[in-house]
């Protein structure tokens, strides 16, 4: 019996420089080449000009007193401002702390003060966010907030005039003081229940895992990458800008949040050879009405990641949007993010159905969640990771820290997974989302085979008789008709009849996270309340 444990290769060590020195590398490698694109606010830098504007950043940060460890954070959409503050925090070892744009004040408040945040960076306001009207009522009670700058005001301006008193040699001598283990970034988790904990980076750990993440999409200077998903998190500041840097690819940003008209304007305009995105992403570019007027001809790669990708989805972003050599990556905000992706060269199949093999200098294994004890290839458990890329705890908790991590360095994930004789692995859903031991992403890849539905997304909700009962929330493709009765016949015989949906639910959206991820404790929530089902609920959870 072969055992789920799994370690990738050490062949190419791993890179022991700060962001700032590997930065500079990259612009010597490529002076001239394109290094940032920002369609909406009409910026295009090569990396010389970007260098020079986060040095100016940089210093502007060092006038203000900012120094290393001190806590800055960023709270905006994607703007140049937000990659600027990006590479000139890490510059001078200040810690930025990504905070979410859709936070509002209660959520703030807390990020910043259970950080200790000293300067925040911000825009006065973006579409329906006050910015500046929610930081008015939070900085009263933030002793430790000194400074806020709002960028798209003479701040921003006066903090390059600022940096101007401050001489080269300054930042030279602050940067090469770092260690590349230095934590250098805070990003907070959307914990289900509870405050959001603070995951602590190093450069080392993002770093290294954007190195890697960009070889499995085989990048070189010749990539330019389409930057549709966040920059607050990981999938946006570490895969998307740190990979570019890293291997000397073209930053591309098409808007301030996901558009998916403007993604693929940009994808066409831009010449892109590479997108990310989660999968309902790209489920909204695949259902836009003019996809196939755009030309896609200079795409070859990108990842689909944040939540499990259906095989249907895959097979589209290949097929239609030219992406023949798309890539799955699968990991968490605490391990850098990504812990294994699929790579051009894996098969087809390989990349539709698994999210690949763990990435260079990263263990993993699958083990019983109740037990602890490794399970046999092919046997589902938790997946659990551990390496270079694991974070350095969660900041000022060591208790939710001893908890995720344990005594020997796994991180513990509570995903559920299977690992193959292969190495590849599978989510097949969170340990807390299984309902009546079924797995809800297997009867969401069955109801993505009928050609009338574009996404499903399938919940528990109570039941006095089982304990749960299934629901599914379905989005119809465009001209797709459907009833409760069609879609539970499509089902019976085809899957066993405890896992077709008692209950059926025909919407336009899901309730989602910025960074595209479905929210099913509000799902549950909702379905609870529609089908008058509180008791019953009350009485199963009692």
């Amino acid at each position: 019996m072969t055992l789920s444990i799994a370690a990738g290769p050490t062949g190419t060590p791993l890179l022991e420089q700060t962001i700032g020195a590997n930065l500079a590398a990259t612009v010597d490698r490529f002076p001239g080449r394109e290094a940032l694109v920002v369609v909406h606010q009409g910026i295009r830098q090569n990396w010389v000009e970007f260098e020079t504007t986060v040095n100016e950043v940089a210093k502007g940060l060092m006038a203000l007193g900012i120094q290393a460890g001190d806590r800055v954070g960023m709270w905006s959409p994607n703007f140049a401002e937000w990659t600027y503050i990006q590479y000139a925090t890490a510059k001078i070892g200040a810690i930025q702390v990504n905070i979410n744009p859709a936070y509002r004040v209660n959520e703030l408040q807390y990020a910043l003060d259970q950080s200790g945040c000293r300067l925040l960076v911000t825009r006065t306001e973006y579409m329906t966010s006050g910015y500046r009207d929610m930081v008015d009522e939070v900085a009263p009670g933030l002793a430790g907030l000194e400074k806020v700058i709002y960028f798209d005001t003479d701040d921003w301006s006066e903090l390059i005039e600022g940096g101007r008193r401050v001489p080269d040699d300054d930042l030279a001598v602050r940067a090469d003081s770092l260690d590349p283990g230095d934590p250098i970034n805070i990003q907070y988790t959307s914990g289900t229940t509870g405050h959001p904990k603070g995951a602590t980076l190093s450069h080392r750990s993002i770093l290294n895992n954007a190195r890697f993440v960009g070889d499995a999409c085989a990048y070189t200077e010749e990539d330019r990458v389409c930057i549709p998903v966040p920059f607050y998190h990981c999938f946006g500041m570490v895969m998307g800008n740190l990979a570019c840097s890293v291997f000397g690819a073209t930053m591309v940003v098409p808007s301030p949040t996901f558009d998916p008209g403007a993604v693929l304007q940009t994808l066409q305009d831009e010449h892109c050879t590479s997108v990310y995105g989660v999968p309902t992403m790209f489920v909204a570019q695949l259902g836009h009405s003019g996809l196939a007027d755009f030309d896609l001809s200079s795409m070859r790669t990108g990842i689909m990641a944040g939540s499990p990708c259906p095989t249907e989805v895959m097979r589209s972003v290949i097929d239609d949007m030219g992406m023949g050599e798309v890539t799955i990556a699968y990991g968490m905000t605490e391990t850098s993010p990504v812990s294994t992706q699929t790579s051009t060269g894996d098969s087809v199949e390989h990349r539709v159905s698994t999210v690949g093999r763990v990435l260079p200098h990263v263990e993993a294994k699958i083990v019983d969640p109740e037990t602890g004890e490794l399970v046999a290839r092919g046997e589902g458990g938790e997946y659990c990771t551990r390496g270079y890329h694991v974070m350095l705890g969660y900041w000022n908790d060591p208790e939710k820290t001893a908890y995720a991590i344990d005594a020997d360095g796994w991180m513990h994930s509570g995903d559920l997974a299977t690992m193959d004789d292969d190495g590849y692995v599978n989510i097949v859903g969170r340990i807390k989302d299984m309902i009546i031991h079924i797995y809800p992403r297997e009867v969401e890849e069955f109801l993505y085979t009928h050609p009338a539905i574009a996404d499903a997304q399938v919940i528990g909700v109570p039941d006095e008789k089982y304990g749960e009962e299934l629901m599914a929330w379905v989005q119809l493709a465009p001209g797709g008709e459907l009833t409760e009765e069609e879609l539970k016949d499509f089902c019976r015989d085809k899957i066993a009849h405890f896992k077709v949906p008692r209950y059926v639910r025909f919407v336009s959206e899901f309730p989602m996270t910025v960074t595209g991820k479905v929210r099913k404790v509000e799902m549950r929530e909702k379905s609870i309340a529609d089908l008058g089902l509180e008791d019953v609920a009350a009485t199963v959870t009692a």
